[in-house]
């Protein structure tokens, strides 16, 4: 399950480090690139919100390979793409079709025991972070030496092959009688939203970690441009240094069996912050860009283990719309992320990219520490509140 999830989602990040050859190919503003690269991420978003709630409904199983087949199609239709309009829809496309792994999530965490339900969704989001450096890392050195467009082609080699494995090896699901028809199920997800406000919080919670991890990752190939006269290679290579995140999930999970996730939170939102402060003050320096990029990779991936355990927690038998309200927020963020990170890029460069990425933090500790303890407090004591 955890390769499965890297191999699959890295096809929502293979665009990153290849939007200045993009631009260059289809003669294009960075904004312009910057709102294709949003494309993908919304499409992502919408997938979460109107595919991964099935999962509470179907056999899951069947449901992740059909989304691996159309994920095929997806990256195909982006490497025969001839202009950025059929390459946009491409990238719409891909951004829906990926959510394979948001099933995959919640469908691991309701096989795993009680007690080690972190630890298991440490394990499966490892695998998820792995797909995102490496997607970035394959991506930029790949279209170094080839034309960006094959890495879409090597892409949907790689998710074929693993439809083939996943047909032998991915687990039946137990649960195999619903009842519940597909548009019932999805007017429950509001009254999800509403019920919960743990739900909500943790959904603003991925909406600022990812959204102020996106600014950086989607102007990061420009800045190394104006910066060094690198490219799309060395913005790959930058990516490896996210290992730290892969390596600290299984021991972030384990900590939030341990403590409660809301501490585990705090600390992902402290950490960004102190990385965005690094980039600030010594991004200019390669030195200060790579400690800055081992911080947030970490921070982010704190944030995105605890809430996911947190929400896992709430109840079994709407696990996939739970992820499906978090996840969404957390593309939202990162869609909108990609989008105004190149447009602060284009009129204020590095400092006006920094300066998004502190505003959207000091929402994001406003909500964790004043907002939603209050919410959830009254929520608590039977007081009616949203």
């Amino acid at each position: 399950m955890a390769v499965s999830a890297a191999i699959v989602v890295a096809n929502i990040n293979y665009i990153q480090p290849i939007e200045a050859d993009i631009a260059r190919q289809f003669n294009l503003a960075n904004a312009v690139v910057g709102a294709v690269a949003m494309l993908t991420q919304l499409g992502y978003a919408f997938g979460l919100l109107l595919i991964v709630p099935m999962g509470d409904i179907m056999n899951r199983r069947t449901l992740i390979l059909r989304l691996l087949a159309l994920a095929i199609l997806s990256a195909l239709l982006a490497f025969m793409a001839p202009n950025i309009w059929v390459y946009a829809a491409a990238s719409l496309l891909i951004g829906v079709t990926s959510v394979a792994p948001q099933v995959i999530i919640p469908y691991a965490g309701f096989l795993a025991p009680q007690g080690q339900r972190g630890r298991v969704l440490g394990n499966i989001l490892s695998g998820l972070l792995v797909g995102v450096l490496l997607s970035r890392t394959v991506s930029g050195v790949l279209a170094s030496v080839l034309p960006w467009q094959d890495v879409y082609l090597i892409a949907a080699v790689m998710i074929a092959l693993l439809g083939i494995v996943l047909i032998k090896k991915l687990p039946r699901d137990p649960v195999t009688a619903h009842t519940t028809t597909y548009r019932a199920m999805i007017k429950t997800v509001p009254q999800l939203v509403k019920q919960y406000p743990v739900l909500r919080a943790a959904a603003v919670n991925g909406f600022v970690l990812f959204g102020v991890s996106n600014i950086f990752w989607a102007t990061l190939v420009f800045y190394l441009q104006h910066q060094y006269g690198w490219g799309s290679r060395e913005a790959g290579l930058l990516a490896l240094l996210g290992v730290t995140g892969v390596l600290a999930a299984p021991l972030i999970g384990r900590l939030a069996d341990r403590f409660r996730p809301r501490t585990i939170i705090g600390l992902g939102l402290v950490l960004s912050t102190v990385a965005y402060v690094v980039f600030i003050l010594f991004g200019t320096r390669l030195a200060g860009l790579i400690v800055g990029i081992v911080i947030l990779d970490l921070g982010t991936q704190f944030g995105q283990v605890a809430n996911q355990t947190q929400i896992q927690n709430i109840a079994s038998n709407a696990s996939s719309r739970f992820n499906s309200v978090f996840m969404f927020g957390y593309f939202m963020g990162g869609a909108l992320g990609s989008f105004f990170g190149n447009l602060l890029w284009d009129f204020a460069g590095w400092y006006g990219v920094c300066g998004l990425g502190f505003v959207v933090l000091v929402v994001g500790f406003y909500a964790h520490f004043i907002h939603y303890p209050h919410v959830i407090a009254k929520k608590k004591n039977g007081i009616q509140t949203n």
